[in-house]
């Protein structure tokens, strides 16, 4: 994900020389020894997370033991009596994340169930079948990257549209890298107009500040913020052909009903969130049921469907078939489960309870106060969406959000768009980035996603503007 210390430098020099003082019942850490040795914990953690690439170690360790180090600062300050209050923040921190675990969670495994039916292998089977060229492929994968991220996440989506483009065309190092630079900006893209797309947007909607269908008016913006780069950087593709042969395949039993029963789970979280007002986390943990119910229903029609597959392959003496139904192995949705972004997961888990600490230290309110008090909110917002391409989004929106300040409907739309889109600026700015450089080792780099950042600078910048102007209205809110 997104790396480096802005923010923390940002924090270390804006700590107030005021006393530690008592405020709502806590005690103010800001200018204490204890606050100064948390930030320097959670600065070492995110250099180890920075050199994830050079060192091999996954980015969830550090931040790990850093949460954990600051929270136990955090006990030895608070004792006696004092200590239910840190139990109390620590708790809500917890819960916070257990929800968007949770709710993660079941995506993920919509998304591998779906992929373990081979949904993916037939749209990249589709893509070879069709001979498009080297430019139509490289706007397929971009605008597919678009509009399945708002669904499956950009995270996901990534992956999934760099499988195609590695499969397409793998013998093309230079294609590869410049269709994993539009992937990467056209997932993240698509992501910022919807609350399923981005853990960053997952965040705003269940804190209440976007609604479901406000994210909508982040659809033109997030479009200008893909199609500005990816028009630019098409006219360096050559105008040729793919040389890898299609192979046939085909979808395993009840991939299309999985993929409608992923999309009815969505619309169960979203029913719950709007009509009911309950967490969409229940919607979502329902729909896992759902998938339970329907790998029960796989399970046991298996044997009768595949004695009946066998007598058709005998009948047209097809030993291949027969030999591929014989390797035949039953759904199982907990092995989905396992393959979910785990490291992720943590390394979320890591970063809120990181930020949730040196929060209830006062470090967020002092940050608050130094970018929305002393400067104009727009450019607070803007300047955000690029600090997030250096520090993962995950800890500056989950910042924003508990600092609460005080600014419009407008402005809270701005810094969802900022924060989803700037990671795209470099390839370390975004989960997208970071798993694509692991995904195409070797022929998507840090080196070649940054020769196109100003081109991608053009279309953030041109974003903010479009929304500046076609939600004109939401600012006075």
């Amino acid at each position: 994900m997104k790396k480096l210390l802005f923010t923390v430098t940002l924090l270390l020099f804006s700590v107030s020389a005021l006393a530690a003082e008592p405020s709502a019942g806590r005690i103010d850490l800001t200018s204490s020894t204890v606050g100064y040795a948390a930030l320097i914990i959670f600065a070492l953690a995110y250099i180890l997370v920075m050199g994830e690439e050079k060192l091999h170690m996954r980015k969830s360790k550090p931040v790990l033991v850093a949460a954990g180090a600051i929270w136990i600062l955090i006990g030895f300050v608070y004792t006696g009596e004092q200590a239910q209050l840190a139990e109390s923040a620590f708790r809500h921190n917890l819960l916070e994340f257990a929800e968007l675990m949770l709710f993660l969670l079941v995506a993920m495994t919509y998304i591998n169930a779906m992929e373990e039916r081979r949904l993916f292998d037939a749209l990249r089977a589709w893509l070879l079948k069709k001979g498009f060229s080297y430019r139509k492929l490289f706007w397929i994968t971009g605008v597919l990257a678009f509009f399945i991220s708002p669904i499956a996440d950009n995270l996901t989506t990534a992956l999934l549209m760099c499988a195609v483009v590695m499969k397409v065309a793998q013998d093309d190092k230079k294609f590869v890298a410049l269709c994993c630079v539009s992937i990467v900006i056209a997932a993240n893209a698509g992501g910022a107009f919807s609350p399923f797309g981005d853990i960053t947007t997952l965040m705003v909607w269940q804190a209440g500040q976007v609604t479901f269908t406000e994210f909508l008016r982040l659809f033109l913006p997030s479009v200008v913020n893909y199609l500005v780069p990816a028009l630019i950087m098409s006219l360096f593709i050559e105008n040729r052909r793919p040389t890898t042969l299609y192979t046939d395949v085909e979808l395993k039993r009840g991939a299309l009903r999985i993929t409608s029963l992923f999309l009815f789970t969505v619309a169960t979280a979203v029913a719950c969130h709007v009509w009911l007002h309950l967490p969409p986390v229940l919607g979502m943990m329902m729909g896992l049921g759902y998938l339970q119910f329907f790998g029960y229903f796989l399970r046991m029609t298996l044997p009768g469907s595949l004695a009946r597959k066998r007598a058709m392959a005998e009948q047209a003496g097809d030993k291949k078939r027969l030999e591929q139904l014989g390797s035949v192995v039953p759904f199982d949705v907990f092995s989905r489960v396992s393959r979910a972004e785990w490291d992720t997961l943590l390394f979320f888990y890591g970063i809120v309870l990181c930020v949730g600490g040196l929060g209830f230290m006062g470090y967020l309110s002092l940050l608050s106060e130094s970018l929305y008090g002393g400067m104009n909110t727009t450019l607070a917002n803007s300047i955000l969406g690029v600090v997030s391409a250096v520090i993962d989004n995950i800890p500056v929106m989950f910042a924003v959000l508990s600092m609460e300040p005080d600014m419009s409907h407008g402005q809270w739309l701005l810094i969802t768009l900022t924060a989803g889109t700037g990671g795209s600026l470099l390839s370390i700015g975004s989960a997208a980035g970071v798993a694509l450089m692991g995904q195409a080792r070797g022929y998507y780099t840090f080196a070649s996603h940054l020769k196109w950042t100003p081109v991608i600078a053009l279309g953030y910048v041109a974003s903010i503007l479009l929304h500046l102007w076609l939600n004109e209205a939401t600012f006075h809110i």
